[in-house]
């Protein structure tokens, strides 16, 4: 089986000449669910920023489900795109249109996607976030809750093999936050969800990696690394006050 994502030796340095990466290996299965944790300034921005051709230049490989990421090649780079969605921290920084229903379509509009295709793909990426009622609404008359799960919609809508998710749970009420986890469960993609809510890592994802320095330093189920005190604590990982993973039996594989 073609691995949905397959990064081997991947190394970047920005350039101010500091090293951000350092031979980065990595592969997800298609449908896994994992969890990308490290402290700041670790490099999981610069990772992330890797997968669709935003960053470039260094050494190492990028692949899509086969498909090598060259930035260089324009129209191998549009498909990779297309198939790495990637839902930003702030969804005020995808949501610019006039009603929900537009901000859906404007990405696969751009891909030539038109009349009742486009449609049905607005229908669809919005019935999978709860949020089709809200088709016609005004974006920033929403609650915050309700913008993340549209701005989920904006990438469902392209139809991606990897979902990226940027701090999905940052800025949450709790029921938005459970709303979001299920909506996450349901989705038939590949997830990579850069977070630094480890008890919601747990909960959505059987695996995780740490990235440390601009190197994995660990991967290995969600629930063996969380109880890891000395790991954790290596890398400046720190789990809430009272929460113990070995009390918590879901998302552990």
């Amino acid at each position: 089986m073609t691995a949905a994502l397959k990064i081997t030796g991947l190394t970047f340095a920005y350039p101010d000449g500091r090293q951000a990466l350092h031979g980065v290996d990595l592969t997800l299965a298609p449908g896994e669910r994992v969890a990308l944790l490290g402290p700041n300034g670790a490099g999981k921005t610069t990772l992330v920023l890797h997968l669709n051709g935003i960053l470039h230049g260094g050494e190492g490989r990028v692949e899509i489900g086969g498909l090598t990421v060259t930035p260089g090649d324009r129209k191998a780079i549009t498909e990779i795109r297309r198939r790495v969605g990637v839902v930003f921290q702030d969804p005020d920084d995808q949501l610019f249109m006039p009603t929900v229903a537009e901000d859906v379509a404007f990405g696969p509009a751009n891909l030539g996607v038109r009349g009742d295709e486009l449609d049905n793909r607005v229908t669809e990426a919005l019935t999978a976030v709860g949020m089709l009622e809200h088709r016609d609404q005004i974006p920033h008359h929403l609650s915050f809750g309700q913008r993340r799960r549209v701005a989920v919609a904006t990438v469902l809508a392209m139809r991606p093999e990897i979902l990226v998710l940027d701090e999905p749970s940052s800025n949450l009420d709790p029921a938005s936050r459970r709303e979001l986890a299920e909506i996450i469960e349901s989705l038939p993609v590949t997830v990579l969800m850069v977070t630094h809510d480890l008890p919601y890592a747990l909960e959505l994802c059987p695996r995780s990696v740490i990235l440390d320095a601009g190197r994995i330093v660990a991967d290995a189920p969600t629930g063996e690394l969380l109880a890891d005190r000395d790991l954790m604590a290596a890398h400046r990982l720190e789990l809430p006050f009272g929460f113990d993973p070995a009390t918590v039996r879901r998302g552990v594989a």
